[in-house]
């Protein structure tokens, strides 16, 4: 099957080559940059001439940028690849060899790779389903405390599954920094940044399995395409669960999980103040400031960046 990667870029320039160049001109290769001011258009263009540019003139946000991406894709399969990540050798192919026809099993809707730090550590990209439970170990912190338990540390999967051998595993969702699908569905252009992923691989779900494919693994330098601070990175992922929940299971539970979302930064707000207090502690006093702003940040989410483009 004939594979598009779409790459959606904001300031990530040097990792931007990095990434283009270790995919070569195999598969259609295409670039929606988001109104970068690092030059990553131009490095497109002048270095890259087969990869096809979208130049948008604001920053559009993750989920509306790939949507470009995906109006303009000739392939039968969709690779959303982050710009900051780039793949091992054979790793597109090992993911899309679960597409092949397979008269045993359910249709194959949707794989993720296995993305690791530079430093060759995993990152957790598979979960199951985001439900209330899960955002309340994880405000409450039961995830960290016990994180081999699969009653407080339910969401995240990679590293169980790593255990399991070389796959694939059937997911509930994978990570959209690595994500390939039949596309069947688009992003909810709502979704500014965080938690659009998850929302798309809910819909993709009606559709088919997603599968989580260990031996295909690719390189990820974990938040290096986001300019946000902390605190704003912090409060737009609580309000994409928010959103999250509103669209799949109403008001009440949206509501809840706001609440739980402002638990977790009071309470983190809590701990850390008086270690700031005693220790006179730089990082700690940083963590007070960031959980402050996420607890008093507005209903709706912090305002989008100054270069975004305001929503059609």
């Amino acid at each position: 099957m004939r594979i598009s990667v779409i790459i959606v870029s904001y300031n990530t320039r040097q990792l931007l080559r990095e990434c283009l160049e270790a995919l070569g001109t195999e598969f259609e290769v295409i670039v929606v940059d988001n109104a970068s001011r690092d030059g990553s258009a131009d490095a497109v263009r002048e270095e890259f001439p087969h990869v096809v540019l979208v130049e948008n003139a604001a920053n559009r946000g993750f989920g509306a940028a790939n949507n470009q991406g995906l109006a303009v894709m000739t392939g039968d399969l969709a690779l959303l690849l982050n710009s900051d990540a780039r793949p091992e050798p054979g790793a597109i192919r090992a993911l899309a060899a679960v597409f092949e026809p397979n008269p045993d099993q359910n249709q194959v809707i949707a794989a993720g790779g296995a993305l690791h730090f530079p430093d060759g550590r995993l990152q957790q990209s598979a979960c199951r389903e985001l439900t209330l439970w899960a955002v309340f170990c994880e405000q409450f912190l039961l995830e960290k405390l016990f994180p081999n338990s699969q009653q407080f540390s339910p969401y995240w999967m990679s590293s169980r599954l790593q255990k399991l051998g070389p796959g694939p595993h059937e997911v509930e969702q994978v990570m959209g920094a690595c994500l390939m699908f039949r596309p069947v569905e688009k992003f909810n252009e709502d979704f500014f940044l965080y938690t659009e992923d998850t929302d798309l691989c809910k819909r993709l779900r009606r559709h088919g399995k997603i599968l989580y494919v260990p031996t295909a693994k690719f390189i990820h330098h974990l938040g290096a395409s986001s300019e946000s601070t902390r605190w704003e990175s912090v409060a737009r992922y609580n309000r994409g669960k928010e959103l999250y929940f509103e669209l799949h299971h109403g008001k009440i539970a949206a509501k809840l999980c706001l609440v739980l979302n402002r638990a977790g930064a009071l309470l983190r707000v809590l701990t850390s103040l008086p270690i700031a207090l005693l220790t006179l502690g730089r990082k700690s006093r940083k963590k007070f400031e960031i959980f402050k702003r996420v607890l008093f940040a507005p209903i709706s989410g912090p305002p989008l960046p100054p270069d975004s483009s305001p929503k059609p």
